[in-house]
C-alpha cells in the first residue's frame, strides 16, 4: 500500500461504515414494513375466518413461497450477487431482464396454478385458483425490492412495501365482507400488484419478459444452483405442511402457522434478508475480503439473540392478550412457542453463513447445505409429527435448523480456505 492510499484509507473507512449502515438501515426498515405486512394479512384472516379456513389459506401461503423462490432463484438472486453496487447502465439493463424474467416465472406457474385449483375444487381449489391470478403481481414486486437493494438503493424498496401496506387495507375490508379464503387471496395479491406498478414507476424501467430467457441463459452457471436451492427450502416447507395435515390434520397447519404469526417479524427478516446482507457481504468482499467471515458472524449471531428475546416476551404474554391476537388459533399456537423460537434462532444463525456463501458465489457449497437442511427439515418435522403430533413436529424442525446451521458455517470456513489459497481462482 501507497502511503497515499495509507493517508486515505482510515478516512475512507468511516465513510464506507456509514454508508453500509445507511443501508442496512433502510433494509431493516424495509424488512419491518414487510413483515408487518405480512403479520397484520396473516392475523386479520386468521381471526375472520377461523383454525380450518386459514389452514387453507395457509396452504395457498406457503405454495407462493415455493414460487417465490423459483423466481428469486432464476431472476433476482443473480442479479444481487452479480449486479450490486456496478454502474447503473450495468444495474438498470440488468434489472430490466431481471424482472422481466421474474413476470415470466409468474405467467407460467400462475397457469399452472390456475389449472391445479381447477382439478381439486373446493375451497382449497379455490383457493389456488386465485392464487395463479395474482402471482405475476407478487412476483413483479419482489423483483423491484431485488433490483433497488442492489443498487443500494433501499428507501425506494421501503417505500415500496408501504404502498403494498396501504394498499391492503381497503382490499382486506372488502374481502372481509365477502368472508372467503379466495377473497383474501385475491385481495393480498390484488395490493402487491398495485406496489409492482409503484415500482415500475420509482426505477423507471419496464420489465422484459421478452429478454427472460437471455437473462436465464446468461445467469445459469448460478441461476439452476439457486432455483434448486430456494426450492428445496420453500418446497420443504409445503412437504411438511402437507404431511402434517395428513398425519395430524388440516387445523396443526393452521396452528404452526398460528405460531409462525407470533414469530413474524423474525420469519419475515429470514425470508427477506438477502435483499440486504448477501448485496452487502458482496460489497465486503469486493473492498475488504478479510472482514467477510466477521461480517457473517455478527449477521447471524444478532439474528438469533434477537430471535431469543422474542421468543422469552411471547412466553410471558397473557392468555387473554394471545386470543385477542389470535382469537381460536391462539391455544393450539402457544404451544408451539418455545421450539419454534428455537428454530428461528437456530436459522438466523445458519442465514450469516448463507450470505457469505452468496457472496463468494459459491454455488456448489451452498446448494449442498440448503439439500441437507432441506432433507433436515423434512425428517424432522414429519417425523415429530408421527412420534408427537403438532408439538413434536416443531421440536423436530428446531433440531433440525440447529444441525443445518453447523452445515453452514462449516462450509463457509472451507470456502474461505479455499480463496485465500488460490485469491484469483473463480468460486
Amino acid at each position: 500500500m501507497t502511503t497515499e492510499e495509507q493517508e486515505t484509507a482510515p478516512k475512507d473507512r468511516p465513510a464506507g461504515r456509514r454508508a453500509m449502515a445507511g443501508r442496512l438501515s433502510w433494509g431493516l426498515a424495509d424488512q419491518a414494513a414487510s413483515s408487518l405486512t405480512n403479520f397484520a394479512v396473516g392475523l386479520y384472516v386468521a381471526r375472520s375466518l377461523g383454525l380450518t379456513a386459514f389452514g387453507v389459506f395457509s396452504l395457498a401461503w406457503l405454495t407462493y413461497g415455493v414460487v417465490l423462490n423459483v423466481a428469486r432463484g432464476l431472476a433476482t438472486d443473480p442479479l444481487v450477487v452479480r449486479f450490486s453496487g456496478v454502474p447503473e447502465v450495468s444495474w438498470r439493463a440488468a434489472a430490466a431482464r431481471s424482472s422481466g424474467a421474474a413476470v415470466g416465472v409468474g405467467v407460467a406457474l400462475g397457469a399452472v396454478s390456475v389449472l391445479v385449483g381447477l382439478a381439486i375444487g373446493g375451497p382449497v381449489g379455490s383457493a389456488f385458483g386465485c392464487l395463479g391470478v395474482v402471482l405475476p403481481g407478487l412476483l413483479l414486486q419482489d423483483a423491484w425490492r431485488f433490483a433497488f437493494f442492489a443498487a443500494g438503493a433501499g428507501r425506494k424498496a421501503f417505500v415500496n412495501d408501504l404502498v403494498w401496506g396501504v394498499a391492503l387495507v381497503p382490499a382486506l375490508l372488502v374481502a372481509a365482507r365477502v368472508g372467503t379464503v379466495a377473497a383474501f387471496v385475491l385481495a393480498w395479491g390484488a395490493a402487491a400488484a398495485v406496489a409492482a406498478g409503484y415500482g415500475w414507476f420509482q426505477s423507471g424501467i419496464r420489465p422484459r419478459p421478452a429478454r427472460a430467457l437471455g437473462w436465464l441463459r446468461e445467469q445459469r452457471d448460478l441461476g439452476f444452483r439457486y432455483l434448486v436451492e430456494n426450492v428445496s427450502l420453500s418446497g420443504a416447507s409445503q412437504l411438511r405442511a402437507y404431511g402434517l395435515g395428513a398425519i395430524v390434520g388440516v387445523g396443526a397447519v393452521g396452528a404452526v402457522r398460528g405460531a409462525e404469526l407470533l414469530l413474524g417479524p423474525f420469519l419475515a427478516l429470514l425470508m427477506g434478508l438477502s435483499l440486504v446482507t448477501v448485496a452487502e457481504a458482496a460489497r465486503v468482499l469486493r473492498q475488504s475480503p478479510h472482514r467477510l467471515a466477521r461480517f457473517c458472524f455478527l449477521l447471524g449471531g444478532g439474528q438469533a439473540a434477537a430471535a431469543l428475546l422474542w421468543g422469552g416476551a411471547l412466553l410471558l404474554m397473557p392468555d387473554r392478550l394471545g386470543e385477542l391476537v389470535l382469537g381460536d388459533v391462539w391455544p393450539a399456537a402457544s404451544l408451539l412457542i418455545v421450539p419454534a423460537t428455537l428454530g428461528v434462532a437456530g436459522a438466523g444463525l445458519g442465514t450469516g453463513a448463507a450470505a457469505g456463501l452468496r457472496a463468494l458465489a459459491a454455488a456448489r457449497r451452498s446448494l449442498r447445505c440448503q439439500l441437507f437442511a432441506s432433507a433436515c427439515y423434512v425428517g424432522g418435522g414429519l417425523g415429530g409429527a408421527a412420534a408427537g403430533g403438532t408439538v413434536g413436529s416443531a421440536w423436530g424442525v428446531a433440531a433440525a435448523t440447529a444441525a443445518s446451521s453447523a452445515v453452514w458455517w462449516l462450509q463457509l470456513r472451507s470456502a474461505l480456505r479455499e480463496r485465500r489459497e488460490s485469491p484469483d481462482r473463480e468460486p
